[in-house]
């Protein structure tokens, strides 16, 4: 095995194959998460050699591990691709795609150049035989081969393979490169192609591990896949952090030592979220960048996106920026330090974080971050109110067993809708937003459906046990509140059924109905409470005389002494259980309420008849008006603002377009979806104004959404 450090044309200069193994797992990368990052920096490059051209500025790109074969030629040196096919792939997509757009503006000794990084010349081709240096054989054969092979200019819609991530890639570059290129005739594009050019034939790096044909390339590739311990988005921030800072002239080693705060056995403990497992550091650096661009960030993308929100959004020097990440950090870290207390009363944060930790979620904390932003100084007031109306939008959806996979979304949107709202508004705003979420995935549910749930829901059964105790413990620290006490010890404390699981041989009834009417309530939430520790199975199991003997005896929690005192002159049955459990609704609904007269309506996006909803009929609902301002959502293009027409379409810049995503795909250059794409001055999307326009109709009057 040899390394070595290679520039592409150091790597593809020589007539030759890489081939790409049947089993290795087919092309992946996507736009966000690894084309739009790489060609920023690739442009960065660029840029910098026509700003100083004296500074031969690289990027480095990654390792690729290949091996040698036996030539399926005799003129040309054959490699398997062991490790970082998805690179290499990349790298050839977008030297081909460039390579097009030079010839057909007449470039052709460029062109050339960028040719021979892809394609084997002509003489050493057997007849027949294509001449891509890299060889796909597993199932992206066929669309890497068509678009490669492709004569430019490129039609990716024609091609027999045109929804392949492969084609979908070589569009995405011929498209930002042309764009960035910018007209044949004008004065800078000679230099631009000159330096693109150089770019990519010598101003990229990578490793090259090279293997001989009788090592062992599997175990090399599990050692270097799993048996180490792969960078996670925590180290890949930090290592950029202070490779910034150096370059800005600052202390790193100070800055190391008193502002990074990561390095601590909290910080590098691995939490689950999902079925995964990631560093805290790592979960939290996500999370703070969410509150800090109001956009869904992929734990996937939290380094490349902390990169480009550094480098084009935050406005801050890296001096400057790390003590605020910092001063969240220790926030952060605060708040779930109290939060796993036993003991001892929590804020609204603090219990949020509790609560979140509990029901097996972390979807409220890019909030609680943004909430607490240094410099934001909202009222204590404000903040305890939105997070009681927050927490109440999931609970809520966790007492019906609701899907939370898209709530991070929501989250996101409030931030970026929200973020420059005055506080006397915000709670206001926070809350409209929340309200008026009408579709299954996200909508928030109202007094009557939690009631009719929640009143025969075999809740000991149906809830996991954690989400359980922590809403039967909300309730207890309700009925504290009431008369002065601190919240209850959060011990784990175990959750009793009043009347046993096993009632048959000490509550024994003889009527099959009445048997049915039993086991019915068993895991209701009214027959159920909170004690300080558990009772033996024969006390548990035993009759109620002598069972609420022992709760008396070990009872200081108020669900249970309520029971006791209920019991007083009357012994438990089904009767009490039905009673409790509608109190113990009331009081759930009053920890988490929703505002008055919200119903929790949700429309079916599946109800589709009659003409298509457009504008006009929004603007004629009296739900938008002319004159009205659209603010586009994507991070690219914040700030950039179209206007609504009397006749319902939209001004931009000076041209009129018919539809949302017209008006959207102007600025993006591609297919966009534009009732997500622009929003109205409350931060609400065009999509949510056409749903509250859809539920407001008469069931036989609903018409289709247009544009979609």
């Amino acid at each position: 095995m040899e390394t070595f450090k290679r520039t592409p044309l150091q790597l593809f200069n020589l007539p030759q194959h890489f081939v790409i193994p049947l089993f290795q797992r087919p092309y992946v990368w996507k736009e966000d998460e690894q084309w739009e990052p790489l060609w920023k920096d690739i442009r960065r490059i660029a840029e910098l050699r026509i700003d100083e051209p004296h500074q031969n500025a690289t990027h480095f790109l990654g390792a690729v591990v290949i091996q040698s074969l036996e030539a399926q030629s005799k003129r040309l040196t054959t490699w398997n691709v062991i490790d970082g096919q998805q690179r290499l792939t990349t790298l050839q997509i977008l030297a081909n795609a460039t390579c097009g757009l030079l010839a057909e503006s007449g470039n052709a000794r460029l062109a050339g150049q960028l040719e021979r990084l892809t394609h084997n010349d002509d003489v050493y081709v057997e007849d027949g035989d294509i001449r891509l240096k890299v060889r796909h054989l597993n199932k992206d054969q066929a669309a890497f081969n068509g678009v490669m092979s492709a004569e430019p200019p490129v039609d990716h819609t024609d091609l027999a393979h045109s929804d392949s991530q492969i084609v979908a890639a070589h569009a995405y570059f011929s498209r930002v490169v042309e764009q960035w290129l910018g007209p044949p005739e004008s004065d800078e594009y000679t230099g631009k192609a000159k330096k693109l050019t150089d770019v990519l034939l010598d101003g990229l790096q990578l490793v090259s591990i090279e293997l001989e044909a009788s090592e062992n390339s599997q175990e090399i590739f599990e050692t270097l896949n799993a048996r180490g311990t792969p960078l996670t988005a925590a180290d890949l921030v930090r290592n950029f952090v202070f490779q910034r800072l150096e370059a800005e002239g600052g202390d790193t080693e100070k800055a190391y030592r008193e502002d990074w705060p990561f390095e601590t056995k909290f910080w590098m403990k691995e939490v689950s979220v999902g079925r995964n497992f990631i560093s805290r550091s790592s979960l939290f650096l996500n999370q703070w960048l969410v509150s800090r661009t109001g956009e869904e960030v992929s734990p996937q993308a939290t380094f490349n996106r902390f990169k480009s929100y550094v480098e084009l959004e935050s406005g801050h020097e890296m001096a400057h920026l790390l003590p605020a990440i910092k001063q969240q950090a220790q926030q952060y870290e605060a708040w779930t330090v109290a939060a796993a207390r036993p003991s001892g009363n929590l804020d609204s944060a603090e219990m949020a974080v509790y609560r979140m930790q509990a029901g097996g979620v972390e979807v409220l904390k890019p909030l609680l971050i943004w909430l607490h932003k240094p410099g934001r100084d909202l009222p204590q007031a404000t903040v305890d109110q939105i997070i009681r109306v927050a927490e109440s939008w999931v609970v809520r959806r966790q007492l019906l067993r609701l899907s939370g996979s898209d709530l991070g979304r929501i989250v996101a949107d409030l931030i970026a809708a929200n973020s420059t709202v005055p506080a006397d508004e915000l709670v206001e705003r926070v809350t409209g937003h929340l309200a008026r979420l009408n579709v299954t995935s996200t909508y928030w549910p109202g007094d009557e459906e939690v009631r009719t749930t929640l009143t025969t829901e075999s809740a000991y059964s149906r809830f996991p046990r954690g989400r359980l105790r922590m809403i039967l413990e909300a309730v207890e620290d309700l009925y504290r509140a009431e008369t002065g006490q601190p919240q209850i010890e959060r011990k784990g404390y175990p959750i009793e059924h009043l009347l046993p699981r096993k009632w048959h041989d000490t509550w024994a009834v003889q009527a099959p109905e009445d048997i049915e009417k039993r086991q019915l309530r068993v895991h209701r939430l009214g027959n159920l409470t909170l004690l300080t520790r558990s009772l033996n199975s024969k006390v548990s199991n035993g009759p109620w005389s002598a069972k609420r003997s022992a709760l008396m005896d070990h009872n200081t929690i108020t669900l249970t002494g309520r029971v006791i005192k209920r019991t007083e002159h009357h012994a438990w049955d089904e009767e009490l259980i039905d009673q409790r459990t509608t109190e113990l609704i009331d009081r759930i609904l009053q920890v988490w309420p929703v505002p008055e007269g919200h119903h929790g309506k949700v429309v079916d996006p599946q109800t589709k008849a009659g003409d298509w909803v457009e504008l006009k009929h929004l603007i004629e609902a009296e739900l938008l008006a002319p004159g009205d301002k659209l603010v586009a959502t994507h991070r690219d293009f914040k700030g950039r603002e179209a206007t609504l027409t009397s006749d319902g379409a939209i001004e931009l810049v000076g041209k009129r377009y018919t539809s949302p995503s017209a008006a959207g795909h102007a600025l993006r250059k591609k297919a966009t979806n534009g009732w997500y794409f622009w929003a109205v001055a409350d931060g609400r999307r065009l999509r949510d104004v056409r749903a509250e326009f859809q539920n407001s109709m008469p069931a036989d009057e609903e018409l289709k959404f247009s544009d979609e």
